[in-house]
């Protein structure tokens, strides 16, 4: 198009001199011709793209890794003359979503639409749009570009994979604490006694072992399933292993994907499965609670249904392994907001032994852990996970090892080591 302009700019010049040397009138109407022709096609190619509106409608403002985001465009010319033709330019951030589209001749007061089927392939949260819509007039001297700068934002949760079964630690609770739960969440089966503290209630005493020992010694009660259930992430920066072929946008950490399968990163399985165990967990109408450091704090107490699931997958489409914290300074933190009696499942790469410390100190609380390992030795790191595996073993806190291409929702389902 520039060189058919520059032609029609030279035309115009020499017509002009010409009619300047030789005084002739036709070289000067030549002239005002050229200068008409340009100046009627750049209105033309302004016009073309105003008064135009695109309206882009989607079914939800979620979707999820593995399923399509389907978006409507209706793209309407409320001038009273025609637009020869016009093309749409989509900048969203979304992978793989094509939504640009070249419109054909669209007619005085008309409509136009088309559909778009996006694959989600990455977690996270993305822009549809901006647009620019680009025009031109019939001569093909002039493009018009107008961007148009609505936006809104979309979020792709995790994938989520099927779990028929979780086997969980039983937890236990004193006496004095079973009294402030409600009391459907107490079995009348005790598991167990320990040494009197302060708060605990008289009536859990069990004054033949105080006899005994001649100290005041208190039942600890067996915890009813339906007790809270906590989910801790670990995203800690020196936990991350990410496969050698796997490539990361330099700009955000987001992975570049190269298949529809899980990305080789212990990022990505720490969150397919987390997203998988809190699917399976609001299911099974459980309380669900959820802490990671993503890299922000973020923590979601207990509670049941799909308002939480939301709460926590939405958590976890954009979790980033940014976090300078390690796993061991991370429990410690939260340690004083874990009840007795809880059930705390920690998903974590970290082959750190500092943090079974923390998770050795939450078990005497009474809090019960339990460790979901991913192996980052399957992803291309340095160390196996024999040695963590043994002292989790030690530590009697039950795990469940997940590496790089396991059936994720079958090996959850297995009996922790």
């Amino acid at each position: 198009m520039p060189n058919r302009r520059n032609i029609v700019y030279i035309l115009l010049i020499l017509s002009l001199l010409t009619g300047l040397f030789t005084g002739r009138a036709f070289f000067f109407n030549l002239a005002y011709l050229f200068g008409g022709l340009l100046t009627l096609s750049f209105i033309w190619a302004w016009m073309s793209v105003r008064w135009i509106t695109i309206n882009r409608k989607t079914r939800a403002r979620r979707a999820q890794v593995g399923r399509s985001l389907d978006e409507t465009f209706i793209i309407q010319n409320r001038a009273y003359l025609p637009k020869l033709w016009l093309e749409v330019h989509d900048h969203s951030t979304l992978p793989g979503h094509r939504a640009s589209n070249v419109v054909p001749a669209l007619g005085a007061r008309k409509g136009y639409r088309w559909y778009v089927e996006t694959p989600c392939i990455v977690r996270g949260e993305y822009e549809l749009g901006p647009v620019t819509i680009l025009s031109g007039d019939p001569f093909g001297f002039f493009l018009a570009p107008r961007k148009l700068d609505a936006t809104s934002k979309v979020i792709v949760y995790p994938q989520t994979i099927p779990i028929t079964h979780v086997e969980l630690p039983i937890g236990q609770i004193s006496g004095g604490e079973a009294q402030r739960r409600r009391a459907h969440n107490i079995t009348t089966n005790a598991s167990g006694v320990r040494e009197y503290v302060s708060g605990d209630s008289f009536n859990r005493i069990h004054w033949a072992s105080s006899a005994r020992h001649d100290q005041l010694i208190v039942k600890e009660f067996e915890i009813d399933p339906m007790v809270d259930i906590w989910l801790f992430a670990d995203f800690s920066a020196a936990s991350l292993v990410d496969d050698p072929s796997l490539e990361r946008n330099g700009r955000d950490g987001t992975i570049i994907p190269t298949s529809r399968a899980i990305p080789a990163s212990s990022e990505e399985y720490t969150v397919v499965v987390a997203a998988s165990l809190a699917k399976y967990f609001i299911d099974s109408e459980r309380a669900l609670g959820f802490a990671a450091y993503i890299p922000y704090r973020e923590v979601l107490q207990p509670e049941h249904g799909a308002r939480q699931l939301n709460r926590i997958l939405q958590s976890l489409a954009v979790a980033r392994s940014f976090n300078p914290y390690s796993l061991a300074q991370m429990l410690a933190l939260e340690t004083p907001y874990f009840t007795r009696g809880t059930t705390l499942v920690i998903i974590t790469a970290s082959l750190d032994p500092s943090w079974i410390t923390e998770a050795q100190i939450l078990s005497r609380r009474g809090i019960r852990p339990m460790c979901i390992l991913i192996d980052p030795y399957s992803f291309g790191g340095p160390l196996p996970a024999n040695d963590i595996t043994a002292l989790l073993r030690l530590a009697r806190i039950p795990t469940i090892v997940i590496r790089k291409n396991d059936d994720i929702g079958s090996t959850l389902s297995q009996r922790p080591l």
